[in-house]
């Protein structure tokens, strides 16, 4: 059974053994957790990433697919550079992966430690992974989501954890004939297109990230819930309590020095600095602006064992739930990284 406790039919899906598990294991709080972030350390050349490979880049400012190259076996300098191509174009896309689960696993552990999803399902025996089924039996919710408010599915992963992640890693294991495509957005470009005076303003400003809800957020917006909070409200297994924490609107990328903007209706909640009515008119002003940033956008339609990589500190992302009564099914397995970071004085490389 699934969250909600219905039935899914294992025979809708070509890998019953990823789809979810929800045990009723606690987990601690998260310490801060020790990072090195790997980019650091490549060829700025790619040198040994791009060598034999096929580089297409889909849209000017983001997003860039790679062919002939297969990522469970690629070597450390190489997975170094595939760290700093992500960090600079946002997302890197690869085709017709054989990487199975415990590669995929390795692979995000050699970019940090693993992050534990507080309430979401994970495959029985891997804790590490997020599973992502969508069918007609669990989609209700989030096309409930859509109806009311299309532009707040655009979020950053988990951004209310202390060191929200790095680099994803998404697999999709099933996917529908047509539809279920995802967008990305660049942070990066999202803050470089805002006039001078206002990135002047937002870069003073912190906001709230948070998992929790309170009792009038969900009276008006009980479909837009953080998800441990709206798992809670339905009777979910919660493996660690919800927590929040305040980070700098506007991050700097410690690979790349450029100023990236962070915040998104998913977890972002309230601007620290501004009064409740100027929190809510810059935060819809910052939201929408994302959400109608065509220019700085790119979109990837999924094939079965296509792989994205992103980085969520430079990047949003959007899932289209257009594809019912089709079914989809992936892994996600994402790293930790930095506690972000605001430095007027980092230059961009």
């Amino acid at each position: 059974k699934n969250a909600l406790n219905q039935e899914v039919k294992h025979s809708e899906f070509e890998h019953p053994e990823l789809l979810s598990a929800y045990p009723e294991t606690k987990y601690d709080p998260i310490p801060v957790l020790p990072v090195e972030d790997r980019a650091l350390k490549a060829d700025p050349t790619f040198k040994n990433l791009l060598t034999n490979a096929t580089v297409t880049h889909l849209a000017p400012k983001i997003g860039t697919e790679l062919s002939g190259i297969q990522l469970h076996e690629l070597t450390d300098p190489q997975r170094d550079e595939l760290a700093l191509l992500i960090a600079e174009r946002g997302v890197v896309f690869f085709r017709d992966q054989e990487i199975n689960i415990e590669q995929q696993l390795e692979l995000g552990r050699y970019y940090g430690p693993l992050h534990v999803h507080q309430n979401l399902g994970h495959p029985e025996g891997h804790h590490e992974v997020l599973v992502v089924e969508n069918s007609v039996e669990t989609s209700e919710g989030f096309l409930k989501r859509q109806i009311y408010d299309p532009f707040n599915a655009w979020h950053s992963d988990v951004s209310n954890e202390r060191q929200p992640p790095s680099y994803t890693s998404f697999k999709v294991l099933t996917n529908p004939p047509l539809g279920g495509d995802t967008l990305w957005a660049s942070g990066y470009e999202a803050y470089e297109r805002l006039t001078p005076p206002f990135r002047k303003f937002i870069e003073s400003l912190t906001a709230i990230h948070t998992g929790k809800v309170s009792p009038e957020h969900y009276r008006l917006y009980r479909y837009l819930m953080p998800q441990a909070a709206a798992a809670a409200a339905k009777g979910q297994v919660i493996r660690r309590p919800p927590v929040e924490f305040e980070h700098p609107v506007v991050r700097t990328h410690p690979v790349t020095g450029r100023k990236a903007l962070y915040v998104n209706p998913a977890f972002t909640r309230r601007i620290v600095q501004l009064s409740s009515a100027e929190s809510d008119a810059v935060l819809k002003i910052l939201y929408q602006h994302v959400a109608e940033g065509h220019e700085f956008q790119v979109r990837f339609r999924w094939t079965k064992n296509a792989v994205a990589i992103w980085d969520n500190r430079a990047t949003f992302h959007y899932a289209t739930f257009d594809y019912l009564p089709g079914n989809r099914h992936a892994v996600r397995v994402t790293p930790h990284g930095e506690i972000p970071y605001f430095d007027p004085n980092q230059e961009a490389k």
